[in-house]
């Protein structure tokens, strides 16, 4: 039986549901939308616009891997808010973070669209300026979407950068300090587990964000977002399974992953695109102190990565009771 919602909801309610709607088109469609509008403006009298954007994308392509271009008045819009309440989502820090250092913070779990992540770090509604004063915080995305006309400037504007090596040091080698690099750790093959439930996180031999926080001398933060993967369900995917090595496959070709997910839908709440109203915490853990070795071992490596990981552990397992993660549940390494 379709589970219809109500017509009488209030209108912040439909609000909400309308700036979720516009973020989960954003990360499933609207690239897509803006590579066919560029192409498709050359064979209109509007072609010089496209012409002159090419241009303008040439001379600005070191900016992705240089900081981005955020633009305040975005991050600070008022759908964000809207969205921030939908599920809803908030922002708990357990230390300090110093303005004079900077910092490489690893976020977990992925989740299958990575909301906590995107409005924690790449706007201003749940409060992180407050929360973190003189703290500037960026998320790493695949370097794949800022090679997608307009939607690169879409992206920029809340602070995403490009997830390689040069764009890492141009952000942790600034000497004023004051900067936070978010990286999703387990990445896009992490999606694939995002369910209900799970706590299986992609961490085991995922070593290099470690090492960019020793070559730089950069803290590193562990930040875990309670309730990330319980917005969608996901077709039954375990390993080993016909499906898992598709999407397997697939990712290790396009390098993204395609999780089968659904939620619920606009007007009723059994099936669709858009997330199940549940509340996404992101703790923000202490700092590591990091000492600068601009070629670290692979010991020295390990070392650090096994004190991130005992850290990160530490962090859920003082947490996990608040955010309705029974006892017996912990964290799984892959």
């Amino acid at each position: 039986m379709v589970e219809f919602a109500p017509l009488s909801l209030p209108r912040e309610r439909r609000l909400q549901t309308l700036a979720v709607l516009q973020w989960v088109f954003s990360f499933l469609a609207l690239a897509q939308t803006c590579i066919a509008v560029f192409i498709g403006l050359l064979f209109t009298r509007f072609w010089l616009v496209s012409v002159l954007y090419a241009t303008w994308w040439y001379l600005d392509r070191e900016t992705p891997r240089q900081g981005g271009r955020r633009i305040q008045a975005l991050r600070r819009c008022v759908i964000w808010k809207y969205m921030k309440d939908y599920f809803p989502i908030s922002l708990v820090k357990t230390a300090e973070l110093d303005p004079s250092r900077n910092y490489l913070a690893g976020f977990h779990p992925h989740g299958v669209l990575a909301a906590g992540a995107f409005l924690n770090l790449c706007t201003e509604s749940t409060g992180f300026p407050e929360i973190f004063p003189g703290i500037r915080p960026y998320l790493m995305m695949l370097t794949v979407w800022f090679r997608v006309p307009f939607f690169r400037d879409y992206i920029m504007s809340g602070g995403l950068v490009t997830s390689d090596k040069e764009s890492a040091a141009h952000i942790l080698n600034r000497k004023e300090g004051g900067n936070l690099l978010g990286i999703i750790v387990g990445g896009a093959q992490e999606a694939l587990n995002a369910r209900p439930g799970d706590y299986k996180l992609l961490l085991r031999n995922r070593k290099g964000f470690v090492r960019l926080a020793l070559m730089h001398g950069a803290d590193l933060v562990p930040i875990f977002s309670f309730g990330e993967n319980d917005l969608y369900d996901q077709v039954e995917n375990s390993p080993g399974s016909w499906l898992r090595s598709i999407q397997n496959r697939l990712q290790k070709i396009m390098g993204i992953s395609l999780p089968l997910f659904h939620g619920r839908g606009i007007f009723q709440y059994n099936f669709g695109l858009l997330p199940y109203r549940r509340p996404i915490t992101a703790v923000v853990g202490k700092p590591i102190r990091v000492q600068k070795i601009p070629n670290p071992s692979q010991e020295e490596v390990d070392k650090l990565h096994q004190h991130y990981i005992k850290e990160l552990c530490d962090l859920f397992e003082a947490h996990k009771l608040k955010y309705n993660v029974p006892a017996d549940r912990h964290l799984e390494f892959c």
